[in-house]
């Protein structure tokens, strides 16, 4: 993506409380599988990996005893993070970094959770589970939601669709698999409901879309970014029964990964 493209989108979603489906109780729901044999005394070291501007970061910060390190490539969402946080009071649990989540600061062994709602598809599933098993302490929990089927047939054109999209997309069996060969012991999955995906996403962004036109002129990038998120929104209302984000809870294993 060239730069004026990055710039668009940073200006387009940085103003909402969440830059993809999700929901509070559904990191709470992650947050307590995740967490269920892990001493509630100890001060957690949690890396939120492609955060945006914070919704999941703030909810794990205002429930744990932990210090995240938050990390976007965008500044702009780095920025509104920063802000959000200082306004909710924890600022003293949230530092946030700005780098490609393939290129992280990071020590290997660095936390005790890796977390990261609705990004990993930017890495792929494979590649992001295998390499953010090393930021994990031995027995370290990864949350991570990806693109997933969730029947066993859909319609060809779909398919179609998200193999050109995503070629990673796959059901939840096999996304398990992926974490096994990995080096995870999985923990648990679900589903993110309608709601994460309408309520929560795009019907604030459907909102957004004229003032953001009109911010930037009706540019034709700018025009290009609305329609593809008009055609993604349609294409979810039409089809929500097939696929959705699912969201993996697993602990690394002392295995090696291969």
């Amino acid at each position: 993506m060239d730069e004026e493209f990055l710039a668009l989108l940073a200006d387009l979603h940085k103003g909402r409380a969440r830059q993809g489906p999700g929901g509070e109780a559904e990191t709470d729901r992650a947050m307590a599988w995740a967490l269920a044999d892990i001493d509630p005394k100890q001060r957690l070291k949690i890396a939120d990996i492609g955060c945006g501007t914070g919704a999941a970061t703030l909810r794990l910060a205002a429930a744990l005893n932990a210090d995240i390190a938050a990390v976007d490539l965008l500044p702009e969402f780095i920025n509104v993070l920063n802000e959000r946080a200082q306004a909710a009071g924890l600022a003293d649990k949230v530092s946030g970094h700005v780098c490609a989540m393939e290129d992280l600061p990071f020590a290997d062994g660095a936390f005790d959770v890796v977390w990261s709602e609705g990004a990993i598809y930017n890495m792929g599933f494979k590649r992001g589970v295998e390499a953010w098993r090393w930021l994990l302490k031995p027995g370290g929990v990864l949350v991570a939601s990806d693109i997933t089927w969730i029947t066993g047939r859909r319609p060809a054109e779909l398919q179609a669709f998200w193999e050109g999209e995503y070629p990673e997309i796959d059901t939840a069996s096999a996304k398990l698999a992926v974490l096994e060969a990995a080096g995870y012991a999985p923990i648990g999955y679900f589903t993110l409901p309608e709601r994460c995906w309408l309520e929560n996403y795009y019907l604030p962004l459907q909102a957004e879309l004229p003032d953001f036109l009109a911010r930037h002129g009706n540019d034709a990038k700018a025009v290009a970014i609305a329609d593809a998120e008009a055609e993604e929104q349609k294409l979810y209302r039409e089809n929500s029964a097939y696929y959705s984000y699912g969201v993996y809870i697993a602990r690394r294993t002392d295995e090696q990964s291969i």
